[in-house]
């Protein structure tokens, strides 16, 4: 069977914010999906809370809308138990880069084969806009009575150097970019990270739709404020996993880019590189999960009487 975009739709009725940026994240996700066929009985899409959590209720695909910042943990377990999902992760910045950091950065160190889609708008739009950890120190929105204390966090600094092996940043409005981008995280073997730039036209309106559409000025002249990567020489994909050299030089040339600051904003792909995963690992140490995965086990035979039997995977425990 052939699957289309409408394919991955449902019929809940979408109660966001006209012009939200939140419509084209959704759009990319099952323009994505319909350009891989992705099986829907095959792929787990799990949210936390806030406007972003709601995504799994409009794509025809497994959802699971779990607790604030805790998307993460409930996707690695069910990658875990089940090495063949296709799973993805959806949630906003302050979901994902503030409770949920923690949880982030362990992620990445695990290389867990996970894409998580993070919807960055810079303010916790369901409660009413106060400043999210994206926010920049002294950045006024309408929403705040007084200009933010707090320095930003850099989550595309933090997700390198947390050993994420695919990062990335895409703009919402762009929508055909961002489906490109969102089938590479899917596609990539490990942890991807993809931050998402988009308006909050109820509650921020200094990273508005014309914010990020308008020219600003350069060396160069008057150009757009999205740079998109493939405008300038740069490649952030690791060739060799096994060169040293190579993995630090483009590490380096990331961190650079992901930490320059300039008026235009890149997006696109900062740095990619192909390395065992946390299940790989795993089953290194525990070759019986090569055998049969957690979630296919039978769980009673047909009268009803247990049937699961985990010793294949209990003996690697065994010292």
């Amino acid at each position: 069977m052939a699957y289309s975009v409408s394919d991955y739709k449902t019929d809940a009725h979408n109660d966001w914010c006209p012009g939200c940026g939140d419509f084209g994240i959704l759009n990319a996700v099952q323009m994505a999906f319909a350009e891989m066929q992705l099986e829907p009985h095959n792929t787990m899409v799990f949210s936390g809370i806030g406007c972003s959590g709601k995504t799994p209720h409009f794509v025809k695909a497994f959802g699971v809308h779990t607790l604030h910042g805790r998307s993460v943990p409930f996707a690695s377990g069910a990658k875990i138990a089940n090495p063949d999902l296709e799973v993805v992760v959806v949630g906003g910045d302050g979901d994902g880069y503030g409770i949920g950091v923690g949880h982030l950065v362990n992620s990445g160190r695990r290389n867990l084969d996970l894409a998580y889609v993070v919807f960055n708008n810079a303010v916790y739009g369901l409660t009413k806009g106060q400043a999210a950890p994206t926010l920049p120190r002294g950045a006024q929105p309408k929403s705040l009575p007084l200009p933010n204390i707090n320095d930003a966090i850099n989550p595309l600094a933090l997700a390198l150097t947390a050993g994420f092996t695919w990062i990335g940043r895409g703009y919402a409005y762009d929508v055909k970019g961002l489906r490109g981008l969102i089938v590479r995280a899917i596609r990539h073997r490990g942890a991807a990270l993809l931050d998402v730039l988009q308006p909050c036209p109820t509650y921020n309106d200094i990273h508005t739709k014309e914010f990020w559409g308008e020219k600003v000025q350069t060396e160069r002249g008057e150009l757009p404020r999205i740079l998109r990567l493939g405008e300038e020489e740069y490649d952030g994909r690791v060739s060799d996993p096994g060169d040293i050299a190579e993995i630090a030089t483009k590490r380096q040339q990331a961190f650079e880019r992901v930490t320059r600051i300039e008026e235009r904003t890149p997006i696109g792909v900062f740095f990619e590189i192909d390395l065992p995963t946390f299940t790989d690992r795993l089953a290194g140490r525990l070759p019986g999960m090569k055998e049969q995965a957690l979630a296919k086990m039978p769980i009673a035979g047909a009268e009803g009487a247990p049937a699961a039997d985990i010793g294949h995977i209990v003996e690697g425990f065994a010292v």
